[in-house]
């Protein structure tokens, strides 16, 4: 057999990688706060539509101090504000 027909490493040898994993370098939402994250999505997308309910959840709101996403996520009174001003904005004449 020729030196040419032996591979450069067996399998043993390589190192152990994880091809198309995400490395994720950011902190993850814990369960709470992810529940109340899709559930003010949720609502709003029922409620608003996509578009209306994008701008809305991702804006930033006067009357509730702060972009209502953050809101919802950071605590169960957010999540019961934001949820009031959904309602308020579909009762609201277009």
């Amino acid at each position: 057999m020729s030196e040419a027909s032996v591979p450069a490493s067996t399998p043993e040898e390589r190192p152990q990688t994880r091809p198309f994993r995400r490395q994720f370098t950011a902190a993850r939402l814990d369960p709470q706060s992810a529940e109340r994250q899709g559930r003010a999505a949720r609502i709003a997308f029922e409620a608003l539509g996509r578009e209306e309910a994008t701008l809305f959840l991702n804006g930033h709101d006067a009357a509730l101090g702060g972009r209502p996403l953050d809101l919802a996520v950071a605590s169960a009174e957010g999540l019961a504000a934001v949820e009031q001003a959904i309602a308020a904005r579909k009762a609201a004449p277009c």
